[in-house]
């Protein structure tokens, strides 16, 4: 079969026709499937015609490839459409239809389709996963806080929707994962990943990855989150809490955790990541490194009695693990507060208590009991909000706040069992 030009078309039998002022007819010329398997490969590449630019190019090898010419800005260009015969005839014209169409508005259609397929692979590249990432990486957060981001959205959103492309999730995705997180977290995780949710979908539609965010208000459709985060609770509150929690058959690290934090009034993250290397159980300290605490300042804590048997005892669990509180999966890594949420939900406490009013809960109750408020105040590792007294006012106030921190831990102990007979120290002690 000899070479053909790709502007001559062919008749019914193969041969090269004449050039003459074609009819609307002759641009489409009949040519069969069985003529273009008949095409046999030669010594060199050749091309077969099959009107309005369209042709097969032939290789010495055998394959066919079909090509479309066309004319842009002046410039002759091919177009690649694909193989004969995985793409008919029939198909090929199809496309040279669609590209003739991107050609009038002056776009190449190779350039086209290269965009649609990066669209594609960008659009299935784009998981949430991937996303979250992404958003997590252009904050403006310490270490710490975006672990614990990060940790949340692994344990209440990737499970749904992680491996999903954005462009995939629904909002009716979004509502079924926040009700399940309520149910099974309560509803201050639940407003978290509602809130983390809606910034990094906010990320994807400015990014145009996403038309639009799929996370919005839902005012009616969600239940309220009426935790009460900053509301302390009174003396008879605080012994049925810690009564419930003790009589609470889950696991014994998670109640060990939210015991150390009632009898140090430190942080539920500080708690929850406490490392044995931390503690100095003979000196009754514990130090947390300042890359843990939320000013980036070491904080000592004296710990009394009460803590110090807890500890003993969490050693025979975890005494040759890294944290004394350990992961449930993972004992390399720490637990999560999550942990707390969880049995304060099977308590029936979800909706009346934080972890984090642990915190407001003591300084109320120590004011009242008439302690220092420098001792509650570097108790609770705050700042000094007076900047000239915050200059000349180091005092770590160290002994006296282990001897508040006893009295107050014996106090959790009475107020469990419904008497209140302990007297607090008086300020004048400070001196």
């Amino acid at each position: 079969m000899p070479p053909y030009h790709p502007d001559t078309p062919a008749n019914a039998g193969g041969t090269p026709t004449a050039s003459t002022t074609p009819s609307p007819r002759a641009t489409k010329p009949r040519v069969s499937d069985a003529a273009l398997r008949a095409l046999k490969p030669a010594n060199k590449p050749y091309k077969y015609a099959v009107g309005d630019g369209l042709y097969l190019e032939v290789f010495p090898r055998g394959s066919k490839l079909w090509r479309w010419k066309y004319r842009l800005g002046g410039k002759e260009n091919r177009y690649a459409i694909g193989s004969y015969p995985e793409t008919s005839m029939k198909e090929a014209r199809e496309q040279v239809d669609a590209a003739r169409k991107l050609v009038k508005q002056g776009q190449h259609p190779a350039q086209q389709r290269k965009i649609e397929r990066l669209k594609t692979i960008h659009g299935h590249a784009s998981t949430f996963n991937a996303l979250a990432d992404e958003w997590l990486a252009l904050k403006d957060w310490e270490d710490v806080t975006k672990k614990r981001r990060l940790d949340m959205l692994k344990r209440v959103v990737s499970p749904s929707i992680g491996d999903l492309p954005v462009r995939a999730i629904t909002p009716s995705m979004i509502l079924d994962l926040l009700k399940k997180a309520h149910s099974n977290n309560g509803p201050s995780v639940m407003a978290e990943a509602k809130r983390t949710m809606f910034g990094i979908f906010e990320l994807a539609a400015e990014t145009f990855r996403v038309g639009a965010n799929p996370v919005h208000q839902w005012r009616e459709a969600l239940p309220k989150n009426k935790t009460q985060h900053k509301r302390a609770l009174d003396i008879t509150e605080i012994g049925q809490l810690l009564k419930a929690v003790d009589g609470h058959g889950g696991n014994f690290q998670t109640q060990s955790a939210f015991k150390l934090m009632w009898l140090t009034l430190a942080r539920p993250s500080e708690v929850i990541e406490a490392e044995w290397a931390e503690f100095d159980l003979a000196e009754a300290t514990w130090r947390i490194p300042a890359e843990r605490m939320k000013k980036r300042r070491e904080h000592a804590v004296p710990l009394p009695t009460q803590a110090i048997q807890l500890l003993n005892g969490m050693k025979t669990l975890t005494g040759n693990r890294q944290h004394v509180f350990t992961h449930r999966d993972d004992k390399t890594r720490p637990m999560v507060t999550a942990a707390f949420r969880q049995m304060l939900h099977v308590l029936g406490w979800s909706g009346k208590f934080s972890p984090h009013a642990t915190r407001t809960t003591g300084s109320t109750r120590l004011n009242e009991l008439g302690f220092s408020s420098d001792w509650i105040e570097r108790q609770l590792a705050h700042v000094e909000p007076n900047s000239v007294r915050r200059t000349y006012n180091h005092a770590d106030h160290l002994k006296d706040r282990a001897k508040m921190m006893q009295q107050w831990a014996d106090l959790l102990e009475q107020w469990k069992l419904g008497t209140d007979n302990v007297v607090p120290i008086k300020h004048e002690s400070a001196a």
